[in-house]
């Protein structure tokens, strides 16, 4: 349960915060989205950077249905066509699917709209919720006016809270930390005039990641010279270095490749630079949401969830062609495993990138899949 006085060792509940809670719903991502989209794509370093991707062509390989994945293989530079792995489900999705955003800020900018902040990291949150299918409905963003050194601090802070605090009483040494830092962060902030103060930071932050559970949470700094931080839940929640290697800056100057200039702190090298808050598997509060990394069916309204066993049979289904608008399921594969009555799935044939659990969700995936599915690059 909650806290329902604020307690720096317990989860607070989040009726005690005094932020202003402001609700951006999927409409007005929608909107932002199509702004976004309206911009000149050159000189544009995140459509540069697409571009990039889209050069990158897959290898047919078993590990390619449970790596992270992001793929722009056909049509135009828009949200429907490029698609990217889930960490939850292994499904492919494209990143067209939109979010209610609460933006959570102090009292004093209740007149202020909040867009422009969701505007300022809009690619970067498109990513990481095109990389969850369920629990990424909802992403919550709290606004400060931290610099960058401050903003330092107060993720230290949360990361050695998040991991030492969440079986409830602490060592000695650790609780004298805690209040050591809690206090010492409260006077820095309060002597820079810094709005929300940390106290209210604090709980805010703790209650979201309690209550909401969500796989991240967004700490954004309008200081022009400071930077927005990522704040994950898990560590499976963390974009695959990999993949977003070389994902931009955020600089307006297209060329500049420079970390200082980044607005938002993007793990671009995975969990080397990623804030994980815990790494503990049985606590007793759970900060943020915990997801079993599973392969379901990638029709988005099937439930099934297929078995990683060893098979040891194999069986191929009849279907239509792969450029039919019955879907590629022509030489999909179905494997059986003949010691155990598991289904391993239906992959398919062509992409070889998902798996179905029926031909007959194979083909109403069709229209959405036929979007990224082609033949894999040669290895």
């Amino acid at each position: 349960m909650p806290s329902r006085r604020y307690s720096k060792f317990i989860p607070p509940s989040l009726s005690m915060s005094e932020l202003v809670c402001q609700k951006l719903d999927n409409d007005a991502t929608d909107l932002l989205i199509d702004k976004w989209l309206e911009r000149p794509h050159r000189p544009d370093a995140y459509y540069d950077w697409f571009q990039r991707v889209r050069e990158r062509r897959h290898a047919a390989n078993a590990n390619a249905r449970k790596e992270q994945l992001l793929l722009w293989n056909k049509g135009v530079f828009v949200p429907e066509n490029i698609f990217t792995r889930t960490v939850d489900t292994g499904r492919l999705i494209p990143l067209d699917r939109t979010w209610v955003t609460h933006v959570y800020h102090h009292k004093s900018m209740s007149r202020l709209n909040m867009m422009p902040v969701i505007f300022s990291m809009l690619p970067e949150l498109m990513l990481l919720r095109g990389m969850h299918d369920r629990g990424c409905d909802e992403i919550y963003v709290l606004v400060t006016d931290l610099k960058r050194q401050e903003m330092d601090q107060v993720t230290e802070y949360f990361k050695y809270v998040c991991q030492n605090a969440v079986n409830g009483p602490c060592k000695p040494s650790v609780e004298q930390k805690i209040n050591h830092d809690h206090m010492q962060l409260t006077h820095i902030l309060d002597r820079q005039r810094r709005t929300p103060c940390f106290p209210q930071l604090d709980l805010t932050l703790r209650a979201i990641l309690y209550e909401k559970k969500p796989p991240f949470v967004v700490l954004f700094s309008h200081q022009t010279m400071s930077y927005s931080q990522i704040l994950f839940a898990n560590a499976l929640f963390v974009p695959s270095k990999e993949v977003y290697h070389d994902f931009p800056s955020g600089c307006p100057n297209p060329g500049c490749t420079d970390n200082c200039c980044e607005l938002i702190r993007f793990p671009k090298k995975g969990l080397e630079t990623a804030v994980v808050l815990c790494t503990k598997r049985k606590v007793r509060y759970r900060y943020g949401r915990r997801t079993k990394p599973r392969e379901m069916c990638n029709w988005v309204n099937c439930h099934i969830c297929f078995t990683d066993d060893p098979v040891h049979g194999s069986h191929t289904s009849e279907g239509g062609s792969e450029g039919s608008t019955a879907g590629s399921s022509e030489g999909s594969e179905v494997f059986i495993d003949e010691s155990t009555p598991r289904f391993a799935g239906l992959v398919c044939s062509r992409c070889k990138l998902v798996k179905y659990c029926s031909p007959e969700h194979q083909r109403m995936d069709w229209e959405e899949h036929r979007r990224v599915c082609m033949k894999p690059a040669a290895d």
